[in-house]
């Protein structure tokens, strides 16, 4: 009885506009929007892949290469703050014994990997020739993005709240209510989505897909409804 009497104090202690709040009919929709803009920049991850019968031999090889990568990345006018080392790395390189032999180790592979952001796309193509000729063997990824993508998002987020309250909209309209006020907003993740190449740009010598730059947002939004 006094664990009754308590929960009922509780309930009356309330106010009524927080009480009316929980009983108010709601719809819960969710919106998405995108924004595109012409990349001004690209990220290259590259790498250096030397072997030799020696592990020792086989670092300082690779540790020569991009010392030369790097310096040359110098002359090309790209910021240390734009180079990182992303990966290095020693295994040994296996091979078949012959007849009953086990597999035998007869040699070592050292790989140096560099991530590489060039801020003038109008030096990609150069930038990528460049550490080729420098002794870069490996080149894993090659992506277009945003310097400054604060406002394109923001247009992605503009885009994806009226698009929620569209949807809302319709469904109050169609189940025959009105549409209240917006009890709450959350956002869902969101980024970079990639696009396919519409503009070709050489940048000589070497031919690269710019495209677009596409960032996606999308929202959670709850409106109250009223009869």
């Amino acid at each position: 009885m006094r664990l009754v009497a308590l929960a009922t104090l509780c309930l009356l202690a309330l106010p009524l506009p927080a009480l009316a709040q929980e009983d108010t009919p709601r719809i819960t929709v969710t919106g998405s929007g995108e924004a595109a803009a012409v990349p001004d920049m690209a990220t290259v991850r590259l790498g250096v892949t030397a072997q030799d019968a020696n592990a020792g031999a086989a670092m300082d090889s690779a540790s020569e290469i991009a010392a030369a990568i790097l310096a040359r990345l110098d002359g090309l006018e790209i910021a240390p703050r734009d180079r990182q080392t992303s990966n290095i790395s020693l295994q040994p390189v296996w091979q078949n014994g012959e007849d009953s032999d086990g597999p035998r180790i007869t040699g070592y592979e050292a790989s140096n990997e560099l991530t590489v952001r060039v801020r003038d796309l109008s030096r990609l193509g150069d930038v990528l020739v460049a550490v080729q000729q420098d002794g870069a063997n490996r080149l894993s990824g090659l992506t277009f993005g945003l310097q400054e993508p604060g406002p394109v998002m923001e247009q992605a987020r503009r885009d994806a709240v009226a698009d929620a309250m569209e949807t809302a909209r319709v469904l109050a309209e169609a189940a025959g209510v009105r549409l209240g006020a917006v009890v709450s907003i959350s956002q869902q993740g969101g980024g970079y989505a990639p696009q396919p190449m519409m503009e070709m740009a050489r940048a000589a010598p070497a031919p690269v897909a710019a495209g677009e730059a596409v960032l996606n947002a999308r929202v959670t939004m709850v409106f109250a409804l009223e009869d």
